[in-house]
């Protein structure tokens, strides 16, 4: 969740509901988040001090609570991209090997 957090705020501060809408529309609704999932990562994010957050009055209901990176956040986004696309090369050198999987 948090490489995938971190990506969608890099992008603009945006609020828990829009977040998780965000991650539907993204995965083509395969992954669906719920609030009792996302709100405890996102405080331990802000704990981190990856993100910050403002509360704003909403047009339409209550009020919402809206996150945006850090400097510090920024940085650690770059640092998950990169283990990331590490992980991804990795697989597809494994699966450009080709032949059956065999347990270790």
């Amino acid at each position: 969740m948090k490489p995938f957090l971190l990506s969608i705020l890099a992008r603009g501060e945006s609020y828990g509901y829009a977040i998780i809408e965000r991650v539907k529309a993204l995965t083509a609704g395969q992954i669906e988040w719920t609030t009792i999932t996302l709100y405890p990562v996102l405080h331990s994010l802000e704990n981190d001090g990856l993100l910050e957050s403002r509360w704003q009055d909403s047009p339409d209901g209550p009020r919402r609570k809206y996150y945006r990176l850090t400097p510090k956040g920024r940085k650690a986004l770059s640092r998950e991209k990169q283990q990331w696309l590490d992980v991804h090369t990795a697989l597809l050198r494994l699966w450009a090997q080709g032949g059956p999987l065999r347990p270790a």
